[in-house]
């Protein structure tokens, strides 16, 4: 639409810079050659069309992510917590889920994904008004439908991503609160923002498939969310280790295999880019386990497999906002410097922030986003094997190293001062935390009545 406005537009403008019958022959002129440039642009730009294999794979991929999120996650945070608690994490994952899902269908789309604002979209399609079978989001060959479906399995990920940093000792009704503020004031402005055309999107920021919406985004609001929470009973003088390491190791795995939904899934159609990223994603993930196992090995004398659990999910971190701007080779060294990092930021960092972040979401999710965010505006130079991102023929490093900087602090501070509302809300509104009685009882039974294991 902008195309063919513009020549007219311009036709005027010099119609009313001309005096009498000169301006009015002036814009004949200026609309007549217009015409072919008009033309050019509608032949350049073909009709959206429904591509039968792209659907097929984004209507994959969205099964992936779910994938990813019921049960994987679920049950890698599960068995990262007491017995006592299993369940209670199980809920909690599971309800955001759905809560998410609805609010995404109801406003969240709309407002990610429609207008042209810096921070926030539109309400067009509120309620999904004027979505139907017939029409088209952001992707030319695939319903709209799909990619609401895919799109808002991102933001429901994102959102129980949290919930591991406070978990054992968070009260359920405040949780869900947090999660609707959360998701409606940092999620979506933040999709926006960097997908849907916003402010990072316009600065030329590159994030395939979430290192700044979902990882750093999510991993910043658990970090507030542990520090006002508070430690759990006994951190620091109580064992507090995971209740089985089994179910985490299927759940890590169950992340491993939806990853490629995500990540791969994110090139929007079944082409090149998605064989990239899908690589990319199996070789950057390999390097982390191995990075972090190596390190692990060298400093307590053992390899764990919960070692080697975080370290795949610290590399299928790393490489999601560069999934398919890097190649191959930048893939598997950014994999092995996120294993370093993340085994740091679950230890030494955790340590230093004095931080009860019960299953490491930012030392996981939060540090190694901000590493990959970082390396992708490296690693993306054709020079070391990318794509040269959104300007393959122009790209320079050290540009896009200060755009990647910029959206990486901007995503710290923006879901940072949203999650200091948000809790405290929560909080005011509702209490944060469950009573010492409750949490020594466990959350399954004082929460929800039920329990995991039978006694």
């Amino acid at each position: 639409m902008k195309t063919r406005i513009a020549p007219f537009a311009l036709a005027c403008g010099l119609a009313l810079a001309l005096p009498g019958a000169a301006w009015a022959q002036a814009a004949i002129d200026a609309a007549a050659s217009a015409a072919p440039a008009v033309a050019a642009a509608a032949a350049a730009a073909p009709a959206p069309r429904i591509d039968s294999g792209d659907t097929a794979w984004m209507l994959t991929s969205t099964l992936l992510v779910i994938l990813m999120t019921l049960p994987g996650l679920a049950l890698f945070y599960g068995g990262l917590g007491r017995a006592k608690n299993m369940l209670s994490v199980l809920v909690q994952v599971f309800v955001i889920f759905a809560l998410v899902s609805l609010l995404w269908a109801l406003y969240g789309y709309s407002l990610a994904f429609s207008g042209e604002g810096r921070f926030v979209g539109g309400l067009d399609k509120l309620f999904l008004r004027g979505v139907t079978p017939a029409t088209f989001g952001a992707l030319a060959t695939i319903p709209e439908y799909v990619f609401l479906a895919y799109q808002g399995t991102f933001a429901a990920i994102t959102v129980a991503l949290i919930v591991g940093a406070f978990a054992e000792r968070a009260r359920f009704s405040a949780v869900l609160l947090f999660a609707v503020l959360w998701f409606s004031f940092s999620y979506v402005p933040m999709a926006h923002i960097v997908w849907g055309g916003g402010l990072l999107a316009a600065d030329g920021a590159l994030d395939f498939a979430g290192g700044t919406v979902v990882h750093i985004n999510a991993g910043v609001a658990g970090l507030v969310g542990a520090w006002l929470v508070g430690q759990r009973i006994g951190f620091g003088r109580e064992s507090l280790a995971p209740h089985s390491l089994t179910l985490t190791m299927v759940g890590a795995s169950l992340l491993w295999v939806g990853w490629f939904g995500f990540n791969a899934g994110s090139a929007g159609a079944a082409n090149a880019i998605a064989g990239l990223a899908f690589l990319n994603t199996v070789l950057a993930t390999a390097a982390a386990t191995l990075s972090w196992s190596a390190v692990e090995a060298l400093h307590k004398g053992k390899a764990s497999m919960l070692g080697a659990a975080s370290g795949a999910v610290a590399g299928l971190v790393a490489v999601t906002p560069a999934a398919g701007f890097v190649g191959p080779m930048g893939a598997i060294v950014m994999g092995a410097i996120a294993g370093v990092c993340g085994l740091w930021g679950v230890s030494g960092l955790k340590r230093l922030l004095r931080v009860d972040d019960a299953f490491d979401v930012f030392g996981v999710h939060g540090v190694c986003g901000i590493v990959g965010a970082l390396l992708t505006g490296v690693f993306a130079a054709p020079a070391l094997g990318g794509t040269g991102g959104l300007t393959p023929d122009s790209f320079s490093l050290g540009t896009q190293l200060w755009v990647q900087l910029k959206s990486v602090l901007f995503t710290i501070v923006w879901s940072a001062v949203v999650s200091v509302i948000a809790f405290k809300i929560a909080d005011l509104a509702l209490g944060l935390r469950v009573s010492e009685e409750d949490e020594r009882q466990g959350l399954d039974i004082s929460s929800h009545g039920e329990s995991a294991y039978s006694r």
